[in-house]
């Protein structure tokens, strides 16, 4: 049997620590390298460790659960985000969150929101992923603070989680970026898995993700918060850790213990906060006041046009129409801006304006060029009572889309204008 040696102990402690999260302190002699100690192998050999504590802002919180760190951060109301003003989010009204969530969130001051985003061991979600931290931005008199819930270990969740809910306490609103798919989700079965009490359901939702992607899918090639903070918002992250390397940079410090490996994870976490508070500022309004919305492309109001539509607010929505083809876009958008906006109107019996609108469609080629034809063999076969020219668009419809549809109401609308006339029925006769 081999004997056991000074340095299979050694050894066999190093792996201990390791497992145990490598709470213990570093040793206090200096360590070896692989050429001072042949005897070891590279495995052998580990980083030296730096605590949070010695090495990171924050303190360390106690509660009933255990341990956990917290940092916090302050943008002052002097301070600028980008090219927005820190101050600006204290004067954001309450009602905006109503207008926004089509009445389903009452008013609440900006000081009663929370915005919260997680850091998380994966992406993919399930009881084997954790959110490792959870940091949460609010308004202030002084400017917007953000606190960050960290754990340093497996151990010190619930004691996280559970100052996580004593801090939300006293808000009534929570403001995520994806987070009723993937934030509040993830969180709620942590809180079950750990048997913490969980917060969310007291909490107005805003999930400011739909309302970005309103105004600029149609422009924006990403709708992914760090993409927006830079194309609205000004913001051009320096040194930033892609997200996606977040999960291996907890691993890592898991692993090694090295503090200050963390100053990135956490830094990106925060500025993800902050670009999720001041987005908020620049998208409610629009929803708010859509007339007066302050975008300058004409595919921002058209997303925010088609969601007036869906709204159910046809005179508003028409009138942000407008303003977007006044703006100026693409021809496939203007077009699609066109016939949505015509439809309106018809709606509305605005017939004057869609009847302007529907020629300018039936007279150039595009995509909505048939349905235009439709639309206006329709109209003066039901409202104008013009059979003769309702024929004649049916057959410029039949022309650009030979469907059967188009073929039925082309037959029809010769019978009664033949039928009128005394004459004989035209469609397919020679001359076609």
């Amino acid at each position: 049997m081999t004997p056991i040696t000074k340095v299979d102990i050694d050894r066999l402690r190093r792996r201990i620590e390791q497992i145990e999260g490598g709470r213990m302190k570093p040793s206090e002699t200096p360590r070896l390298d692989a050429e001072a100690d042949p005897e070891r192998d590279a495995d052998d050999y580990f980083p030296q460790r730096y605590a949070t504590e010695d090495y990171l802002d924050g303190e360390e919180r106690e509660n009933v659960h255990g341990k956990y760190w917290v940092q916090e951060r302050l943008y002052a109301n002097h301070q600028r985000h980008g090219s927005f003003e820190i101050s600006r989010l204290a004067e954001m009204p309450g009602e905006w969150l109503e207008k926004i969530s089509k009445g389903e969130l009452v008013r609440k001051p900006p000081e009663r929101w929370a915005f919260l985003d997680t850091e998380t061991t994966g992406l993919s979600g399930g009881t084997g992923t954790c959110a490792f931290l959870v940091g949460v931005g609010v308004i202030e008199p002084e400017g917007f603070r953000v606190r960050l819930f960290f754990m340093r270990d497996y151990d010190e969740e619930t004691a996280m989680l559970a100052g996580l809910v004593e801090f939300l306490e006293d808000y009534d609103v929570l403001v995520t970026y994806n987070g009723k798919s993937y934030d509040a989700p993830l969180l709620e079965t942590r809180f079950r898995l750990r048997r913490v009490a969980n917060p969310l359901p007291r909490l107005q939702h805003l999930d400011l993700l739909h309302g970005a992607r309103s105004l600029w899918k149609l422009r924006m090639e990403s709708c992914r918060l760090a993409h927006l903070e830079y194309e609205i918002l000004g913001v051009e992250r320096q040194g930033d850790l892609p997200g996606e390397l977040i999960p291996y940079y907890y691993f890592e410090y898991l692993r090694n213990k090295q503090a200050f490996k963390l100053v990135p994870l956490l830094h990106h976490n925060v500025i993800d906060i902050v670009s999720l508070a001041c987005l908020t500022g620049v998208v409610l309004p629009a929803f708010d006041s859509p007339e007066q919305a302050q975008l300058d492309h004409g595919e921002d109001f058209l997303g925010l046009a088609r969601w007036l539509r869906r709204k159910g607010d046809p005179e508003e929505a028409t009138a942000v129409y407008r303003r977007a083809v006044d703006q100026g876009m693409r021809d496939p958008d203007l077009f699609a801006a066109l016939w949505e906006r015509a439809l309106l109107e018809k709606k509305q019996k605005a017939y004057p304006a869609m009847l302007e609108l529907l020629e300018d469609l039936a007279g150039s080629r595009n995509d909505f060029q048939a349905r235009a034809q439709v639309e206006l063999a329709k109209y003066y076969e039901r409202v104008a009572k013009d059979l003769p020219r309702a024929l004649e668009h049916a057959r410029e419809a039949f022309d650009l889309a030979p469907e059967a549809p188009q073929q039925r109401r082309l037959e029809r609308l010769e019978k009664r204008v033949a039928k009128k006339a005394g004459g004989p029925k035209l469609f397919g006769s020679a001359d076609r």
